[in-house]
């Protein structure tokens, strides 16, 4: 029997109030729905629900009337959370997964980790100050933020294109497409590492 991998995830702070619903592997009937008061942020969740196979849903209200950080951050924060609490032990998965995204002129790798050891190297090469509302310098922040919470090593680079808004969605899908590897089941029921647990 196959089991859903579902959580959901409710975070308040006096900065942000932050609702999500998130589901693995939906590969019929998946359902997204994403507001968070920052339109290209919303627009860069979706790619990742999307191209991950995700249900999700993203709701947030924010001090957007001081900037887009904890917002941001916050969001993805909680994301985080709500995939490793949704993955569950990670037994019978790949753990490793690489993809390449292009968008037009822009290529990005992504490599991920499911290895319960948080960390995160990210160069966009991002030159604008602002993608519609979303500061630039944030985007790698998110990144780095949903693996803190995830538990998990991703490494994501742009490698080439001139269009900043290519770069970071790219960025976005090749990252969900790695993870979307990283998670596929091996048929197996081990643990897939030496120590013999990914969560001590």
């Amino acid at each position: 029997m196959t089991t859903t991998k579902t959580a959901t995830i409710k975070r308040t702070t006096a900065e942000t109030d932050v609702s999500i619903e998130l589901t693995l592997d939906q590969y019929t009937a998946q359902k997204i729905d994403i507001q968070t008061g920052i339109g290209f942020l919303d627009h860069m969740l979706h790619a990742l629900a999307k191209h991950s196979r995700w249900s999700l849903t993203v709701h947030c209200k924010g001090d957007l009337h001081i900037d887009d950080h904890h917002t941001a951050e916050d969001v993805a924060l909680t994301l985080g959370s709500a995939f490793k609490q949704a993955l569950g032990a990670p037994v019978g998965i790949k753990r490793f997964g690489y993809a390449y995204a292009p968008l037009d002129e822009a290529l990005s790798r992504a490599v991920v980790d499911i290895s319960g050891r948080p960390h995160a190297e990210v160069d966009l090469g991002l030159k604008r100050e602002k993608i519609g509302d979303l500061s630039c310098e944030m985007i790698p922040h998110v990144f780095q933020s949903f693996a803190q919470n995830a538990g998990i090593t991703l490494h994501v680079d742009a490698l080439k294109g001139f269009n900043d808004h290519h770069r970071a969605e790219s960025a976005f899908k090749a990252l969900a497409i790695a993870l979307r590897d990283a998670i596929s089941p091996t048929g197996s029921n081990d643990v897939p590492s030496t120590k013999g647990t990914l969560t001590a």
